[in-house]
This record gives C-alpha cells, sequence and structure tokens, in this order.
C-alpha cells in the first residue's frame, strides 16, 4: 500500500518533522529529507505491527492531494500555514501489508479458465506479485480500500 508521507522542516536544529497522516501517531524527527523517506518506511511496518498485535484493522492509504486539502483546513488558522506547506516535502512510500493482515489460511476458489491464465501471465511478468495468491490478496486488499 502506497502511504502519503509529509516532511515538514522543524525550526530545532536543521531537524524535519516525519508524519504519516493516515496513521494517527506516526511520526517522528529526522536529520535530513531522505531519511525521512526511509525512516517512515520503519515507522510504518511498526505502526501496523501494534495495529496487528492487537487485532485493529490495517487503515486505508489515501492521496497526497487528500492529506494536503485536510493539513491546510487544519492549519488555516496559521500564520504562516501556507509558506509551510509549499516548504513541505510529501512523497508516497510503499509498504507491504500483507504481514499485519494476519495468520495465511488456504481456501478454495473458483475461478474462469481464461482469468486463471490472465492472472498467471501477469504474475509470471510481475516484479510485484510472486504468486497466484499474491497477485489475488493484492486485487482483494485494492478493492476492499475503495471507499
Amino acid at each position: 500500500m502506497k502511504y502519503p508521507v509529509l516532511i515538514e522542516s522543524s525550526t530545532d536544529n536543521n531537524t524535519y518533522n516525519v508524519s504519516v497522516p493516515d496513521l494517527p501517531g506516526c511520526q517522528s524527527k529526522v536529520n535530513g529529507i531522505d531519511q525521512g523517506f526511509t525512516a517512515s518506511i520503519e515507522m510504518i511496518k511498526s505502526h501496523l505491527s501494534i495495529l496487528a498485535e492487537y487485532g485493529e484493522k490495517v487503515p486505508s492509504a489515501s492521496s497526497i492531494e487528500k492529506q494536503r486539502s485536510l493539513w491546510r483546513e487544519q492549519n488555516k488558522h496559521l500564520a504562516n500555514a501556507e509558506q509551510r506547506l509549499i516548504d513541505s516535502v510529501w512523497g508516497l512510500v510503499d509498504v507491504d501489508i500483507t504481514p499485519y493482515l494476519g495468520k495465511s489460511h488456504k481456501i478454495n476458489v473458483t475461478l474462469p479458465e481464461l482469468l486463471i491464465s490472465q492472472i498467471d501471465d501477469r504474475v509470471s511478468k510481475s516484479e510485484q506479485h510472486k504468486t497466484r495468491s499474491g497477485f489475488i490478496a493484492a486485487a482483494c486488499i485494492a478493492e476492499l480500500a475503495k471507499e
């Protein structure tokens, strides 16, 4: 899943505040923008691990556009809000959420032969999907994430 990440310059000692708006409380301070994106991946994994430990659902990722709009609305009272937004860096980090969805179970699924062939063809050419099950799981996650 691709989560939007916000990196804002901090007022103290040339550090940056990194946050993942779709995961409340998932934030940290870093020394550089590149380090912010690297740190955000580990932050997300730790956050999702805690959610999984408590049996909580993995939150869906939203778009950067949606998060920028929410940020602007929540901070409109700040005198320098627009400049802070301009000085901020937004990006997407891709995290495999499969390990945080719980234990895998084998199920029987009946699909048309042509569909199975298309899935197998896609999987054989994909670096992202290693197995038919992984492809189907990713498709299900994407469908369930739609609002």
